[in-house]
């Protein structure tokens, strides 16, 4: 390391939103994340987190998993320990996918749906989903590490029509 500033160390990710109407089935969204290695950046991630599971070193864990989006505060949470992944680990691409069950659904459909991400006590990012309103699933936001191990946070939503299982996959894809 070059500098004192090591960026993101452990950041939490926060997911919200209202339970369904009275008599309509459950609206369930689930927090992914998905880890990629220096050899294969952009590729199949090396492992993903999301709901009953962590990361194989326990530096990502889903500490909370909602079905419904009933209860107060947060329905999912995640922590990532970024200063404790292994150097092999350069990306970490984060995302919130609907489970589509019951047909389809997307974030226009899910009332007061909204994350948020900090490291410690610093928001980074506070927002909605209303660049991805149809999308069915979304990135929220990407961590990448520089050849000195600082990481850097990249916030952005990105939309995708797709279901959960094909999203996994598609998520970390290089778009640019």
């Amino acid at each position: 390391m070059t500098g004192l500033n090591k960026g993101p160390s452990k950041v939490q990710v926060a997911l919200k939103w209202d339970p369904s109407p009275l008599g309509q089935p459950a609206h369930d969204l689930d927090l992914v994340a998905a880890t990629y290695t220096a050899a294969d950046p952009y590729g199949e991630p090396a492992y993903l987190v999301h709901f009953d599971s962590r990361s194989p070193d326990g530096t990502i864990t889903l500490n909370r998993d909602s079905q419904t989006g009933q209860g107060f505060g947060a329905d999912e949470v995640m922590t990532l320990e970024l200063d404790r992944l292994a150097p092999d680990y350069r990306r970490v691409v984060v995302g919130v996918a609907i489970q589509q069950n019951h047909g389809p659904k997307t974030f226009s459909d899910v009332a007061n749906c909204s994350f948020r991400i900090a490291d410690g006590i610093t928001e980074l990012v506070n927002s909605s989903f209303v660049g991805a309103l149809g999308a069915k699933a979304a990135t929220i936001a990407e961590f990448t590490r520089s050849d000195s191990g600082e990481w850097e946070f990249h916030e952005g939503v990105r939309g995708f029509d797709t279901d959960p299982e094909e999203f996994s996959s598609l998520m970390g894809k290089n778009y640019s």
